[in-house]
């Protein structure tokens, strides 16, 4: 669960760093908007654990735009950095105590 959380914190922070810092125009959507859609993935994930390789597309693409959309120096490494920890965090699968297990019951 503190996975989940700290990727919902990182989406946040995404979309607050789109209107923080300098961004060129197409960095600035598209930083708000891969915000905004990590955290209703992240919601997702908490429902059905396998969503969360929607959140590793998600942060793939975060990279790939540091590289394909013009975009600033600290705004390019503030989103790859943040894409290369929501793709790590995006790999974590449930842990045994998130996995319910069936209540056997005496017949």
């Amino acid at each position: 669960m503190i996975v989940r959380i700290m990727s919902i914190v990182l989406s946040v922070w995404l979309f607050i760093s789109s209107f923080v810092w300098t961004h060129t125009e197409a960095q600035f959507t598209n930083t708000w908007i891969v915000g905004v859609v990590g955290v209703a993935f992240t919601l997702l994930t908490m429902v059905a654990s396998n969503l969360r390789y929607l959140n590793t597309l998600l942060s793939l693409w975060l990279f790939i735009s540091v590289f394909v959309l013009p975009t600033t120096t600290a705004t390019g490494w503030n989103n790859a950095l943040v894409a290369i920890a929501l793709f790590v965090m995006s790999l974590v699968g449930p842990t045994d105590a998130m996995v319910r297990k069936p209540v056997r019951t005496s017949a």
